[in-house]
This record gives C-alpha cells, structure tokens and sequence, in this order.
C-alpha cells in the first residue's frame, strides 16, 4: 500500500498541508471543527493569536473575521478528497510506529477480503478506495484513518482462528471508517489552531512564508492526530458502535457474526494487561462481548467446515 516507492512520511505530510491550506481550503468549512460557541468566534480567536504571532497582519485578521461570519451559516462538511489527504498523512504516521508486513500473499488476501466486506458497508465507497495493510508486529492492534485506510497487526490477525473472525476485525475497522470516527478525533485536535487562522480570503491573501508557517502546524496537528488514535484510541460508544456495523456488513456478506465474539474470546486470553497495544486502545473484550451478544444473540460455534476455513489457513500461515 505504501512501499518505498511512495512519498515518505514527511513528503507526504508536506504536501497534504499545502493542499490543505492552500488551494483546497476555498471548499473548505472550518466550522466542521466545531469547538467554540459559533465559527465566527472560533475564528475570531484563532486570527487574533495569529496576528499576536506575527503570522499574519491584523488587517488580514480582521477580514478573516469578516468572512468567517459571513460563511458561518452556509458552511459544507469536509469533502471526501479533503478526508483522503488527512488519511494519507495519518496512515504515514502509522508506518512510522510500525513497520508494514511485506508478504505479499498475506496483503493480497486481507485486501480482498477486506474489500468484498467495504462493498456491504454504507459507505462503499470512499475518494482514495480502501486499502488494508498487514503490520509486522507481535501487538494486538487494527487502525483505521480517515479515507479507507486500514492497519491490522501479526499479533491481531493470529487471534483470529477463522475467516468469519478476520472478517470481524476488518468490518469493525471499516465501520470506523463509515462513520467517519477518524474525522471526529480530528476535530478534537490541534488542528483546529491552523484551521481558525484561515478562511477562503485568508487563503488568498497569505504569502508563502505564512503558508509555509501554517504547513508546519498542519504537521504537528497530524502528529498529535495519529498518537491519539495509537495511544487512546476512541471512545467506548464508537467502537461499540463499530462493532454493531461488523456485525451488520458480516451478515451481508455471509459471514458468520459470531466470529467477532471468538476473535474476541481469544483476545482476552492474549492480552496483557497495561500493554500498548488493543488494551490501550480499546474496551476490554469482556464489555465488548456484552455488547455484541446483546445483537446478535446467545454464541454458537462459527463451522469451519468446507473450503473457507482451508483458504483461510493456506493464506495466513505465514502471520
């Protein structure tokens, strides 16, 4: 998904923050980083620690303030290409916590099923496509950012005993995705400084040292962005919430819902406690349980009978 021959972290990094602050700001509604009371006074706030900085003037604070009231009121969400850059910022910060499996084999078969799996969601499909990237690492761990990119560890995918349980682990992933949980942590991030400082005249006006200066904090926020998603993760109600579409986009598929509940069965035999890896960042597998069998009823074995159970084990042998 993202070999050597890809733009490196940094570069990657840099170029979403130029778009993003340059050209791709004229759609762009900074009220979706909600926060303050209104738009207008996040604005308001943001251009006057700007100008105070001595990034921009205060004529050009004061016409950024203008124009964030006027627009308050007609603002748009984010657009999809604008998820797809912040997605490929955040997944190069992954890869810089985790080195990628490399095995194509074990890539190609997480990739179709993970795709086959993205088609029964609601969202289908998203500006860059899904992509799915297995982690050589020993932890238990699945990421996902914005835009379809999705992270599954060694140490996860050998917690699944079946396929129905690693369609588990990708549909909880893509439900993420679906309900654009990745955009919400943003929102709570320090990307919201570099947003506020920068309207659609404030876009116009900046030089390229300002523009450069406001790359800069671009990067710091994806930074921050990417350790909350690695080191706390999200909040109970959105990964039960997750949950919930596994179960819904496995039923569609096929799959057998229950293989969330073994994969998470074995979890709880796998992870130690105050590790860095699911147990950090996740409920515990006990809670989550609760709350899966609350939908899909009282468990019943997955069969792992017929050729879906040898594709499975011919595939991942190598994890």
């Amino acid at each position: 998904m993202m070999g050597k021959a890809e733009m490196t972290r940094r570069e990657i990094l840099s170029a979403a923050g130029r778009w993003f602050l340059g050209a791709g700001l004229a759609s762009m509604s900074p009220v979706l980083f909600a926060g303050c009371e209104s738009m207008g006074d996040m604005t308001a706030v943001g251009s006057s620690m700007a100008a105070s900085a001595g990034l921009i003037t205060q004529s050009q604070a004061d016409s950024l303030n203008k124009s964030a009231y006027a627009v308050a009121k007609t603002f748009e969400d984010i657009t999809p290409r604008q998820e797809y850059y912040i997605g490929r910022a955040i997944g190069a910060t992954i890869l810089t916590h985790y080195r990628p499996y490399s095995h194509q084999g074990v890539n190609r078969y997480i990739n179709v099923l993970g795709q086959t799996l993205s088609q029964a969601s609601d969202m289908p499909e998203t500006y860059g496509g899904y992509h799915f990237q297995a982690l050589d690492s020993d932890d238990i761990n699945a990421l996902s950012a914005p835009g379809g990119l999705i992270f599954i560890t060694r140490g996860l995918l050998k917690c699944c005993r079946n396929e129905d349980a690693a369609a588990a682990v990708l549909a909880h992933e893509i439900g993420h995705v679906q309900f654009k949980h990745g955009l919400q942590a943003i929102n709570k991030s320090r990307i919201t400084d570099a947003l506020n400082i920068i309207g659609a005249e404030g876009a116009k006006t900046f030089g390229g040292q300002e523009l450069a200066n406001l790359t800069a904090v671009f990067e710091d926020s994806i930074s921050d962005i990417s350790k909350t998603l690695i080191n706390s993760g999200y909040s109970r109600s959105l990964e039960y919430d997750a949950d919930k579409a596994a179960v819904t986009i496995m039923r569609r598929v096929g799959y057998d819902p229950n293989g969330l509940t073994e994969m998470l069965e074995q979890m709880k035999t796998r992870i130690k406690p105050g590790s860095a890896d699911f147990a950090k960042t996740h409920p515990s597998p006990q809670n989550r349980l609760s709350e899966v069998q609350s939908v899909i009823g009282a468990y019943r074995p997955v069969n792992t009978t017929g050729p879906r159970q040898a594709r499975f084990a011919r595939e991942l042998k190598d994890v």
